[in-house]
């Protein structure tokens, strides 16, 4: 009989052969059933991989050069970019490992979303992380524990975004940062110079897609991805 092959050799296999096919693969190890499923032993690695294929996240996430992609076989021009707002998004974590979500002040219904805003002229996306946080929680007491490797593109609704902006955009291209929040609860104050939320709370990882609005549900199932390894094991 055959010895029976280590569990880790088909996990090891498999981090090799995802990492040399797509860096999305590397991502999608951090999933507990993904680790699950490669850990169990005799796995047909290349089955495996198939069925990683098959289920990972497309990211829309050009950078700002043409060059880069929104999605297979897309190529972005310049004059598509420009009908994009440029901003930051900001993935807040606390020490439970929980996210920061608030519900938006001016939709009708639960319009959950984490804190986001515009890049200024002559600021960069990491001074604008921290001012959108400021503006929006009351608060900047946190710490940047990693920047999103790409630019995320969303689009608005036709109606919202010719509410929000009069039509000038179809929706944001913007750089996601995971902040570690190091201060108490009771600095979080929602009542700022120009209020965008009426609530707030903290929730786990799984429950952030379920609370997301529908145009933003991709979005965010992209930004776990891209941020697995601060929520691994």
């Amino acid at each position: 009989m055959a010895p029976r092959r280590s569990a880790q050799q088909p996990l090891a296999k498999a981090r090799r052969k995802a990492k040399s096919a797509d860096p999305n693969f590397i991502m999608l190890l951090a999933d507990p059933e993904i680790r699950l499923l490669m850990q169990a032993d005799n796995v047909d690695e290349g089955a495996l991989l198939n069925m990683l294929k098959s289920v990972s996240v497309q990211l829309r996430s050009p950078s700002e050069e043409p060059k880069d992609r929104m999605g297979p076989g897309y190529r972005v021009q310049h004059t598509e970019l420009r009908k994009y707002r440029r901003g930051v998004g900001i993935m807040l974590i606390n020490t439970r490992s929980e996210i920061f979500i608030a519900r938006r002040n001016d939709v009708a219904g639960e319009a959950w979303q984490m804190p986001q805003g515009g890049i200024d002229r002559g600021e960069t996306p990491r001074q604008a992380a921290y001012r959108e946080l400021k503006e929006e929680i009351g608060t900047g007491n946190a710490k940047i524990v990693a920047e999103s490797n790409h630019w995320f593109y969303y689009d608005l609704p036709e109606e919202l975004a010719n509410k929000a902006w009069s039509g000038r955009w179809k929706g944001q291209r913007q750089k996601w940062f995971a902040m570690l929040f190091k201060g108490e609860d009771a600095e979080i104050n929602l009542a700022t110079a120009h209020p965008e939320f009426d609530a707030w709370r903290w929730v786990p990882v799984h429950e952030l897609e379920t609370l997301a609005v529908p145009f933003k549900k991709q979005l965010y199932v992209s930004l776990l991805a891209e941020f697995a390894t601060i929520f691994r094991d």
